[in-house]
């Protein structure tokens, strides 16, 4: 797994976009795994710090239990609604998958707060090309590197 400075630094361009898509709103959607291993879906706040990806948790909160069991989480950015008529408009979604990595907590955090930093595995970026037929995924993954396709 990778450090956040790692996609900036083999995709800049791509990078800037998907954290142009978590910057565009406070709340993010976090999944984390529970003990049946079935999916829980959080709010969360997520920073991008210094070539880091870092978030917080409150203590006692279940995602925190979730995390602390199983580290893997997979993190939405804010959805806005593509304008009517024209999606090559929307800015698209970015998601982010990896494992959490406990951290010192942040000057920012209220006390007992566990900090951690995403190891990131994946990135991904959807998006409507401009001629609105087609949509456009790009994607970072741990190894493999900045992929682009597209499907109509």
């Amino acid at each position: 797994m990778a450090a956040w400075t790692q996609v900036e630094s083999e995709a800049p361009g791509f990078a800037s976009r998907v954290r142009e898509r978590f910057d565009s709103g406070t709340n993010k959607t976090m999944a984390t795994v529970r003990t049946d291993g079935a999916p829980r879906i959080s709010g969360t706040e997520v920073a991008f710090r210094e070539g880091r990806i870092t978030l917080g948790m409150m203590p006692g909160s279940v995602k925190l239990q979730d995390v602390r069991r199983d580290p893997r989480v997979a993190i939405h950015s804010p959805t806005i609604e593509p304008p009517a008529g024209k999606p090559s408009d929307w800015p698209g979604d970015a998601k982010i998958a990896g494992r959490l990595i406990d951290i010192a907590p942040l000057e920012s955090e209220p006390p007992g707060s566990s900090c951690f930093e995403v190891d990131v595995s994946e990135v991904v970026l959807t998006y409507v090309d401009g001629s609105n037929t087609r949509l456009v995924i790009e994607g970072w993954h741990d190894g493999r590197g900045w992929t682009t396709r597209s499907r109509a």
